[in-house]
């Protein structure tokens, strides 16, 4: 398991500290540091890590206005020269706080600890989403849920307009937005209701409510334009099933 982090601190000798410990564990890829909080705020949302080491006095924010103000929620090992902010930062659900100098069997354990937590949400998110989309053998799914960051968002099925196989996994495309799921194209298939969405490639699947238009080629085969725009190829083996709704 791999654990995404951002290094967070305004002082470089305690950056390159961390940065010395870190290297020793393995499971954790530093995809970044910053020294300054509007920096740390930026990359978090835009790096969406799973840990961040944070400092708490950086200059013109401190480390509580960072966790204020970002709307991806990484799991937070403070790490400071000041024990006074010690309750705020486990009310803000910190997974451990450290105290500079930072001592290595200090920081392996807060790490440790920071590993076990991510391990047990991680499995109970997917306990959960599978709990979720489970549905009766007779009935079709009306809603997906689909994990985004930490949140399971609720994807009512007769938004998505498409989906498309990515290896394992698939993408589902609404009018506003996509998410990646993690189950495949063909598991999906059977969670939906063959009357509207219909395969028209071994990797796509189209909601016919949201179909635009079909195009005939010259060459004989058809591509279908949805109302957002993307265009799609039918195979021949799913052209067939794609006719019977032409009148």
């Amino acid at each position: 398991m791999e654990i995404k982090c951002l290094v967070i601190d305004d002082e470089k000798l305690a950056r390159d500290l961390l940065m010395e410990y870190i290297t020793e564990i393995p499971e954790i890829d530093v995809i970044g540091q910053c020294s300054k909080g509007s920096e740390a705020v930026k990359m978090i949302d835009e790096l969406m890590p799973e840990l961040i080491f944070l400092d708490v006095q950086m200059p013109s924010m401190t480390g509580f206005d960072v966790l204020d103000k970002i709307s991806h929620e990484p799991y937070v090992i403070f790490s400071t020269a000041y024990d006074q902010y010690a309750i705020q930062a486990f009310e803000k659900n910190a997974v451990d706080y450290l105290l500079k100098p930072i001592d290595k069997e200090r920081f392996k354990k807060a790490v440790e600890r920071a590993t076990e937590r991510i391990k047990k949400d991680e499995s109970n998110i997917e306990q959960l989403i599978s709990t979720l989309n489970q549905e009766e053998k007779t009935q079709y799914s009306a809603h997906l849920f689909v994990q985004k960051s930490e949140k399971l968002l609720n994807i009512p099925v007769d938004e998505i307009i498409h989906l498309e196989a990515s290896g394992d996994y698939s993408i589902l495309s609404t009018a506003n937005d996509q998410y990646v799921c993690s189950t495949g194209i063909s598991k999906l298939a059977e969670k939906l209701n063959p009357d509207v969405y219909i395969r028209i490639h071994r990797s796509t699947i189209i909601n016919i409510n949201r179909l635009k238009e079909i195009e005939k080629h010259f060459n004989g085969g058809l591509v279908v334009r949805m109302e957002n725009g993307k265009t799609f190829p039918v195979s021949r083996t799913y052209t067939k099933e794609l006719k019977k709704k032409m009148v």
